[in-house]
């Protein structure tokens, strides 16, 4: 049932994932503000609001999608390329620390991740011709500890995979947040393709570490090992998404592994200790590759690269399914995951680099012969094999979220829903009366259980009675 309603004052997306600790909830709201709202009640406890610059360059909206928390601090990334650390009892700054210059196309729109002692924090901006990193930084005084860069420079290894100087405009943004695992002492995080976008002729070469995961030291930041899902991509794949921890029986051996429902429409399982790959398959209709080699590298057919025509693939740049989170299961050993079917006119263009213009060399245009649909879909955690779908009239774009009472909620367009995990039968609904393009949380105050999502600008909390 619903229980309490809070309303942001932007018309922006609202694309916020709630963090809830000791009875508060955190939440983000456009462009870069933080709120502090009490659990039970949804009342205001402090807000933190901070102007912008007129001169940012973002291409998907004035988004933020949450913050971290470590202690008594409350930290969040910026549009301007900040990171701020706030006092969680009243929202005072307690430091305040530039990350890099917004000027040259970067942002913040990705949640913060708190490990240990660091606080790690991504990158967006990757239609403008940046060079993408990952950065880490001291909890408590906001120096950089260390900084990955996803595009590697002249000899770092990696570097000759990017044709003559193209790796200084990269792109391989880190704009979704990872994931870390205290049993191998590893951040995982996904990087975002290469630039520009759909025209790769000057850089040739698979474009390490871009479309990839990496998994880092947080102590140092040292890459441990990487996986990279599409190789010198030419069609806006982006491999942000958060992946999934889990733990799956593989030839009889208990492994860990990290799995992921990729942009390009494979689904890959990987050993998160030494990252090689278990196994991959489609998840949804996918037309520009034969399937996976051994190592998990895609096997490109001829002739599925972007025309100046335009040609026809699939799935759309929008991929199988994108930045909002999938979920899995112990209890049903399944992962699912908001697919889409739909594909596009992939159109290649002019690649002309200018300091805080679009860089993308094409686009894309809808296939308008089509109706594009969706479905929840359940997978095997290892195999990915499809055990069973929700069919939805249209692609979601919004998270997933399973809970141990068996359920799965998920969105479509203004519906939030709980499915039955182990059939993907409807179990519930709620019209909400606006798009959710979020992801839904659960969270426990004083024994009572409540969910959470954003439904366009209002934040929406239910209660389980």
């Amino acid at each position: 049932k619903p229980a309490w309603v809070y309303q942001t004052n932007s018309l922006q997306k609202f694309e916020t994932t709630p963090i809830v600790v000791d009875g508060v909830m955190y939440i983000t709201e456009s462009p870069s503000h933080v709120t502090a709202l009490d659990t039970k009640t949804g009342r205001t406890l402090w807000r933190y609001r901070r102007p912008m610059p007129d001169d940012l360059k973002v291409c998907c909206g004035q988004v933020n999608r949450g913050v971290a928390i470590l202690g008594d601090l409350v930290y969040v990334g910026t549009l301007d390329s900040h990171l701020v650390a706030l006092d969680a009892k009243t929202g005072a700054v307690r430091w305040d620390t530039s990350v890099v210059d917004y000027k040259a196309g970067y942002s913040i729109t990705v949640a913060p991740l708190a490990v240990k002692d660091k606080i790690v924090i991504g990158i967006a901006g990757g239609e403008y011709g940046i060079r993408g990193f990952l950065d880490a930084y001291d909890a408590k005084t906001g120096k950089r500890a260390w900084r990955f860069y996803t595009v590697p420079g002249p000899g770092e290894k990696g570097n000759e995979t990017w044709a003559n100087d193209s790796w200084k405009r990269g792109a391989a943004a880190t704009w979704v947040t990872g994931a870390y695992d205290p049993d191998t002492n590893l951040i995982y995080w996904g990087t975002g393709n290469p630039g520009p976008d759909w025209n790769g002729d000057a850089r040739a070469g698979d474009n390490l570490y871009s479309d990839s995961l990496l998994a880092l030291d947080p102590a140092t930041g040292k890459l441990k090992w990487h996986f990279q899902y599409t190789p010198h991509d030419v069609n806006d794949w982006d491999s942000t998404q958060t992946p999934i921890l889990a733990d799956g029986v593989v030839g009889g051996q208990k492994r860990k592994l990290i799995v992921l429902a990729n942009r390009n429409g494979f689904y890959y399982s990987i050993d998160r200790t030494t990252g090689k790959f278990v196994a991959g398959r489609p998840y949804v209709r996918q037309t520009w590759a034969r399937g996976l080699d051994e190592a998990g590298r895609p096997m490109r057919l001829p002739n599925t690269t972007p025309t100046e025509a335009g040609l026809l693939l699939y799935p759309s740049l929008g991929g199988g399914s994108n930045w909002y989170s999938s979920t899995y299961s112990p209890g049903t050993g399944l992962y699912y995951v908001n697919a889409k079917e739909e594909g596009a006119y992939y159109i290649k263009g002019a690649a002309e680099f200018k300091q805080g213009a679009f860089f993308n060399g094409g686009g894309q245009r809808p296939n308008k012969a089509e109706q594009p649909w969706g479905a929840v879909r359940a997978l095997d955690v290892v195999t990915g094999e499809i055990k069973w779908e929700y069919k939805l009239h249209v692609p979601s774009h919004a998270g997933l979220m399973t809970t141990a009472g068996g359920l799965v909620f998920g969105s479509n367009e203004s519906s939030f829903f709980a499915l039955d995990a182990a059939k993907g039968e409807l179990l519930w609904r709620f019209e909400a009366g606006a798009g959710i393009v979020a992801n839904p949380v659960s969270y426990a105050v004083e024994g009572k259980q409540y969910v959470a999502v954003a439904a366009r600008h209002v934040l929406l909390v239910f209660t389980l009675e």
